[in-house]
């Protein structure tokens, strides 16, 4: 069944979970059999899902990196690997705990939600509402109200944020609220909470992340709740494309110059880096 991508439900039927299918044999069984499989220590916080819906890696050539498919779940039972797979050889994986899901049906979307980027995904918890809206994968983050608002300040002015973008660094891995990739550099956007950062805990965590990070080469920007709730204008969007312009401008998929930003009559604009300002134009600093 193919439906089309319309809030038609968007009546809080529940959260969905989008999770990832990385191979065709977990592809076949979903079609076949109407189940799919998360282990029970992997499980993410957000449990149980109404919905499930799979973004397909690049195993599965033109129809990677996008979510096609979805369903309701219609029940979850917790068994070993060895019921999932009776026809295995017997291992040390076989007692292995697993939730099966099971699907009422397997439903196509008739607009996939797409990946701009290669990206390492391995759960979205996210709402119906989202959900069904959502043209892009990162539309779907449901993380933070604040995230949220930022967000939809980067899609008003067209800036192409990736949001939890997941780096490695020495093993360590770091999820970053918005990432924006530059001709010169990368920079990380942090939206934290008020309370968020208080205290001597904290503080070590988040120095020695913005360490991680610098070390290869990402540039850390933070705005807390007030600054970005009550100065988004004035102060948040202007020291992002600040940094923006300082790292040679964005890097734009088929735009073979970095976009970088000015100010006109007080309102954030585009400009292609390959030109200089004119005098009607004010540094976005």
């Amino acid at each position: 069944m193919t439906r089309k991508k319309t809030p038609d439900r968007d009546d809080g039927t529940g959260e969905v979970l989008v999770a990832i299918i990385n191979n065709y044999r977990d592809f076949e069984i979903l079609r076949g059999e109407g189940w799919y499989r998360i282990p029970v220590t992997k499980a993410p916080r957000r449990w149980p899902p109404q919905w499930l819906a799979f973004y397909q890696t690049k195993v599965f050539g033109d129809d990677a990196y996008a979510v096609r498919y979805f369903g309701q779940v219609s029940a979850i039972r917790q068994v070993p690997r060895k019921v999932l797979f009776p026809n295995e050889l017997t291992s040390s994986k076989s007692e292995r705990l697993y939730y099966q899901i099971q699907l009422r049906n397997l439903e196509t979307l008739s607009v996939p939600i797409v990946s701009r980027r290669w990206r390492r995904i391995v759960f979205v918890p996210t709402t119906w509402s989202k959900f069904v809206r959502a043209g892009e994968i990162n539309d779907l983050y449901d993380e933070s109200p604040l995230e949220d608002l930022l967000w939809l300040e980067f899609q008003r002015l067209a800036i192409p944020a990736e949001r939890q973008w997941l780096v490695e660094v020495a093993r360590r891995y770091y999820r970053l609220d918005f990432a924006l990739f530059c001709n010169d550099g990368m920079i990380d956007v942090e939206t934290d909470g008020d309370s968020y950062h208080i205290g001597v805990e904290p503080g070590a965590r988040d120095r020695r992340r913005i360490n991680d990070l610098t070390t290869v080469g990402w540039h850390t920007l933070r705005f807390n709740g007030s600054e970005l709730r009550e100065q988004m204008a004035e102060y948040c969007i202007p020291e992002i494309t600040a940094s923006v312009n300082r790292f040679g401008g964005l890097k734009v998929e088929g735009q073979i110059v970095p976009t970088s930003f000015c100010t006109v009559a007080g309102e954030t604009v585009h400009q292609l880096s390959l030109f200089e300002p004119t005098p009607e134009y004010e540094g976005s600093a």
